[in-house]
């Protein structure tokens, strides 16, 4: 699955071409309404970044446990969710957005974009995946996170010792063997990159120098690095927790490593959007958000999720995630993001993929 998106504040030319976009856009995502509203149903539209194959089961999870309400998805990649999102701040078309970015939501709610509202049973949840406010903007639904893919055979051949933390990445024994996502149009790239600033201050550009030195290539996309650590065309892909356990399940010749030095993750996150006329509708879409059932669906897909207890762990998923994820300051996540991914640009762009068309 893919988590990636593009920061849409900074790209003033992909927003006209968003907005340019926007109403035929909506228009076609909520062509469903007028059938749905003959049924005597009430809708909501529900904007997401979720995965494809989410949508079906997510939706039908829902509307059993509230079969008076529908969901019409509008879907499409977490930037162009946060672009619309933005465009339409002054006559808001969604209701409610269902698995987007926290750090996305985190920028909605710093512009007074969400609704306050804590749902039923939503004290239940992990504290990572609560909101410190009170009532809460968001209620977090489940979490993945950046790691390591290392090619043991490639490794053997070249005699590449495996790294242990992410500081080991900056070794000379590294060079030409790394690849990552670029982080101004990958979010799981900024997710690593996040995770370096706030972990070690002002030490982290220089941490990045030694890195660059030694990468081979910044990907557009964050499931490639592991892709191609998978093959063998590079030894070592920094990827994320999603995509590296079905590999290694499918028999890829990697280990999953989980630096020493912790790692960065983020949220997929729930929230109302202020202004919707359909409230009391978006409330059970939220209240259900907390709820075992849904948590069993977000388990589907993803390892680790909001509600306490068991969950399905995937084949080959390493021991120990949860406990590794680092100490994060979302707010300053999100707020910095501008300035992070600009300074990153001007400094390692020149080792990036070509963007295609």
């Amino acid at each position: 699955m893919n988590r990636d998106s593009a920061t849409p504040m900074r790209a003033d030319a992909r927003r006209r071409k968003v907005l340019g976009l926007l109403a035929s856009a909506v228009v076609a995502g909520l062509a469903p309404c007028a059938a749905l509203a003959q049924s005597g149903k009430e809708t909501i539209t529900v904007y997401t970044a979720l995965e494809k194959e989410q949508l079906v089961p997510y939706k039908a999870a829902f509307e059993k446990a509230h079969p008076n309400v529908e969901i019409a998805w509008l879907r499409d990649s977490p930037g162009i969710v946060l672009a619309r999102l933005l465009a339409e701040k002054d006559n808001p078309r969604a209701d409610v957005v269902w698995g987007v970015p926290l750090m996305h939501l985190v920028s909605l709610d710093k512009l007074g974009m969400l609704e306050a509202y804590a749902p039923k049973d939503y004290d239940k949840l992990k504290p990572r995946f609560r909101d410190t406010a009170n009532p809460p903007a968001w209620t977090g639904m489940d979490t993945w996170m950046s790691l390591i893919c290392f090619n043991t055979v490639e490794a053997k051949k070249r005699n590449i010792p495996a790294p242990e933390s992410w500081a080991d990445l900056a070794k000379p024994i590294y060079k030409g063997q790394i690849t990552m996502p670029n982080p101004a149009s990958s979010h799981t790239g900024y997710m690593a990159v996040n995770h370096w600033k706030q972990a070690m201050g002002d030490k982290a550009w220089s941490f990045m120098d030694g890195l660059h030195a030694n990468i081979a290539l910044y990907t557009h996309s964050g499931s490639k690095p592991c892709k191609m650590a998978a093959t063998g065309e590079y030894v070592i892909g920094i990827s994320t927790d999603i995509t590296s356990p079905q590999l290694k399940a499918k028999g890829a010749p990697i280990d999953i490593i989980l630096p020493s030095d912790k790692t960065g993750w983020d949220i997929e996150a729930t929230a109302i959007i202020k202004g919707t006329k359909k409230l009391k509708a978006a409330q059970a879409l939220a209240d259900f958000s907390v709820t075992k059932a849904a948590n069993d669906q977000y388990n589907k897909f993803m390892a680790i999720v909001a509600y306490p207890g068991e969950f399905a762990t995937p084949k080959a998923y390493p021991p120990g995630a949860e406990a590794a994820m680092a100490d994060q300051n979302l707010v300053a996540s999100a707020l910095d993001r501008e300035a992070v991914t600009a300074e990153w640009v001007k400094r390692y762009d020149g080792k990036s993929e070509p963007k295609s068309d």
